[in-house]
Formats: C-alpha cells, structure tokens, sequence
C-alpha cells in the first residue's frame, strides 16, 4: 500500500511512519509514505496558500490552485487508481467497516485541512471521500490521517506480528472486545476469572464472547440493535438481560 499525505506540516507524521508496528511495517516495506507539502505550488515567495472567505468570517481558507497541483503530484507517483480522502468532520464516519474498504485499495492521498477549512471547489473537482473521525474538530487534519493511517494499516498483512490481534479487537466483528488479563495472577485483591486458566477453549471462548456481549450492551447497545444475532449469541444475550431484571427487581 502506497499512502501519501498533503499537509503543511510533512513532520508531524513521523510519529507513525518512523515508530511501533507501522513504522516497523514501513522499514519491512509492507507500505510506503509521501508527504507533499502545498506550499511548494504556492504562487507567491512567502509560501502563502491560504486567503480570506468571500463573503466574509473568521479564519483563512486553503486555496485550491496549490491544494490541486498537490493533489495532481501525488496522483503520478501512484501505479494505479487512487483514492483522494479529505479529513473533514463533516465526512461520514471512520468504521472498522470503512478501515477494510480502504486496506484494499492500494493508493491513499489523505488531504489535511488546516485554518477555517479549505475551498469547497477543490472538494467537488477532487476529492472522492470525506471521512470524519468524529463529531468533534481538530486544529488540521494531521491527527485524523494519522488515526485513518493506522487503523488502516493494522489490517494490512504482516503489519501485526499475529493476524489474529487485529481479527479479535473491538469492532472487528461488530461487537466490543472482551476484557483480557496477563500475569500476575492477583493484583490489588483482584484475581484472573478462573476460566481464563482452566484451560478449556470452549469454556474460554464462550466465557469471551459473552463478556463482549455484555460489554457492548452496557455501553455501545446501539450495535446490537443493528446486528443479526446467531443462536448462541442470542442465547448469552438473553442470559445477560435475565440477571440484569433479576438485579432490578
């Protein structure tokens, strides 16, 4: 996977390019990363490519002539298609859903917005997605396209030493994780739920996913509302609301 960043601040992703699985990845060549900096198509000798909001209001503008001819570089150093994201928090949501859509596509160019924005033109002429990381907002874009980057690339193959990590976290089958435990056997008058060391996997497993069950009733309920539950699901489900009645009554 080829990804490629338009931002004024190209340092910023050193953090995920340089450190921890990613940037192990990237020395593996399992990825590869370009930053292009806009300001390089600016058209004056201070590097300015931002300017005032016809109509008037706070802030600056990104223009788009240099947002374009970025955007337009960034397209040739790709071998193939290419999908061009603007990190906005008007864009729809970032999902585990959207994460595997976009780890199958070989070429990201992540746009990174900074100021008030930048011109809706450029949006309509070459951008072919949106993507919000949530309904909050940000200095720039930076932080998002950095948070995009590595939930992307964790299900890159051979990005994560165990496949399996990435297939069993929160959201990867529309469900919370469950809680999980490590040595020492006690900490703080809290002990290892025995299953966990009974060494039974079918205890285990079911022990796992009714944890996630309760897990995601408690807190994300609006994901079981959405999901079609199998029987054995149904069942933990169904056991779950019987002791929270019984505990109400």
């Amino acid at each position: 996977m080829f990804i490629q960043s338009i931002t004024l601040f190209p340092e910023m992703f050193d953090s995920i390019t340089e450190y921890g699985v990613t940037g192990r990845a990237k020395k593996q060549n399992l990825w590869q990363f370009q930053a292009i900096n806009p300001r390089r198509f600016a058209d004056n000798k201070l590097g300015y490519i931002d300017d005032r909001p016809f109509g008037g209001g706070p802030g600056m503008i990104m223009m788009a002539p240099p947002l374009q001819a970025a955007v337009e570089e960034a397209r040739k150093a790709c071998n193939g298609a290419s999908k061009v994201i603007y990190l906005s928090p008007q864009g729809s949501p970032l999902t585990h859903q959207k994460a595997a859509e976009l780890a199958a596509e070989p070429n990201l160019i992540l746009l990174c917005g900074r100021y008030e924005g930048i011109d809706e033109r450029l949006i309509q002429s070459s951008v072919d997605e949106e993507i919000s990381i949530g309904d909050f907002v940000v200095s720039g874009g930076e932080l998002p396209a950095m948070m995009l980057m590595d939930t992307v690339l964790r299900l890159i193959p051979g990005v994560l030493g165990d496949m399996q990590s990435a297939e069993q976290d929160s959201f990867s089958d529309g469900l919370l994780d469950c809680p999980h435990y490590t040595r020492p056997t006690e900490f703080q008058g809290m002990a290892v739920p025995e299953v966990l060391r009974s060494g039974n996997h079918a205890l285990i497993a079911e022990w796992r996913l009714e944890q996630s069950l309760r897990r995601t009733l408690e807190r994300r309920p609006d994901l079981l509302e959405k999901r079609s539950l199998i029987p054995q699901e149904a069942r933990l489900l169904e056991k779950i609301k019987q002791e929270q009645r019984e505990i109400q009554s």
